[in-house]
């Protein structure tokens, strides 16, 4: 049985209030709360273990480079990568994306060449297409979605071609919470000869994330956004992919050997990790990861799915509620705007009442084009969200729709 009292005991922040009200906390797409054995192992690596890594021979550096790579190790069993050496770390998914954009991208796409986008992408699987296009010329794609916020996989169908080198796609919207068939288009893309960059960003707290059975090329995630530290993340890339690609930056670690005539690099994955990492960062990650394990993700996932179905049907109540993204099995997030009241007024609102919600155009404003609005309100979820905290939530927005 899933003990959600139990749960909220491992996160201290959840029992604080704000403006003397309990804090509600409905923002864990853009970032979670973090449990204390999170913070625990961190403090203690800083108290006990911390040394910088791989290069030194004494005994603390050989410990923290031990946990270091045991680190890489729990990523690779976690998200099911075949070795470690595809696990590359990063500081999070924009970075990641934003690595294969670079190094992928520069050494093997040309002018004329497409990729492919959807309209639910995140500004971090954007912007870095868009500058590379400045570069090389390559030409944008951008596959459409239904106005239920379903991805038409028909015109997708028609968009892929020879030219399509590479598909990106987000693996759960953060906007409308929509669970995209990414399996099912990576399958698609390598028909035609493409790749498939799969961002998980919003899926890998949510339910479990299998690179082998999902048949992507790359993968990306954050740390924080599955109960990890800020400023680390993840891209898995396949390893015959990792070898054929080109440095991200120049430093110490990722050489091989340096003369002022010529430089070797090292192999993947410490090709792409330059100078010191974050390597109480993986750690935290680890210990996070080791977390969600324990829980289950599978208990995580239906409980998640509990919340989200309780908190679509109690909001569709709520008059003048527009309620944005209605897939089935859409996850973690809803997103809304009520009325005409502005999202900003809502969210400043509610969070006079505790209630800690988004408010905007959440880096995806393709996505509020699309929809015909200018930014929306969202409220995310967590394995530790509770129904008390949705019925918070809609009693909030009824009382300050009845302000305006």
């Amino acid at each position: 049985m899933y003990d959600i009292s139990a749960v909220r005991e491992d996160f201290p922040i959840l029992g604080r209030e704000v403006y003397k009200r309990p804090l509600v906390y409905l923002d864990n797409a853009a970032t979670t709360q973090k449990p204390r054995c999170v913070v625990e192992a961190m403090t203690n690596e800083y108290y006990t273990v911390n040394a910088n890594v791989h290069r030194g021979v004494h005994y603390l550096s050989g410990q923290a480079t031990d946990l270091h790579e045991a680190a890489r190790e729990r990523v690779r069993r976690f998200i099911n990568a075949r070795r470690a050496d595809e696990v590359v770390f990063t500081r999070g998914t924009t970075e990641s994306i934003n690595l294969v954009a670079a190094t992928w991208g520069e050494a093997f796409l040309q002018a004329g060449d497409e990729v492919l986008l959807t309209v639910m992408e995140h500004h971090s699987d954007i912007v870095p297409w868009q500058l590379l296009r400045e570069r090389k010329g390559i030409v944008l794609k951008v596959v459409p979605m239904t106005d239920s916020g379903e991805l038409d996989l028909e015109a997708y169908g028609a968009l892929l071609s020879p030219r399509t080198k590479i598909v990106c796609c987000a693996h759960v919207s953060n906007v409308l919470g929509t669970v995209n068939p990414v399996k099912r288009m990576a399958e698609m893309a390598h028909a035609q000869g493409a790749l498939m960059l799969v961002d998980a960003a919003q899926s890998v707290p949510h339910f479990q994330v299998d690179v082998q059975e999902l048949g992507c090329d790359f993968l990306a995630f954050s740390g924080h956004k599955v109960y990890g530290p800020t400023g680390i993340g993840v891209l898995y890339g396949r390893e015959e992919l990792l070898e054929q690609m080109p440095p991200y930056q120049g430093g110490g670690e990722m050489i091989g050997r340096v003369t002022w005539e010529h430089t070797t690099f090292e192999r993947p994955p410490f090709r792409f990790e330059a100078g010191t990492p974050d390597y109480v960062g993986t750690h935290g990650l680890a210990a996070a990861l080791d977390y969600v394990d324990k829980l289950g993700m599978e208990q995580i996932h239906a409980h998640e799915q509990e919340i989200t179905r309780y908190a679509m049907e109690q909001m569709a109540l709520i008059p003048d509620m527009h309620l944005y993204g209605t897939t089935a099995g859409k996850d973690a997030v809803v997103s809304f705007n009520v009325g005409n009241i502005h999202p900003l007024d809502l969210g400043t609102l509610l969070d006079r009442l505790g209630i800690a919600i988004r408010t905007g155009h959440h880096c995806a404003q393709p996505l509020m084009e699309r929809c015909g609005v200018e930014g929306m309100a969202r409220a995310s979820f967590a394995l530790y969200t509770t129904r008390q905290e949705v019925d918070a939530l809609v009693e909030g927005i009824d009382r300050v729709r009845k302000m305006f």
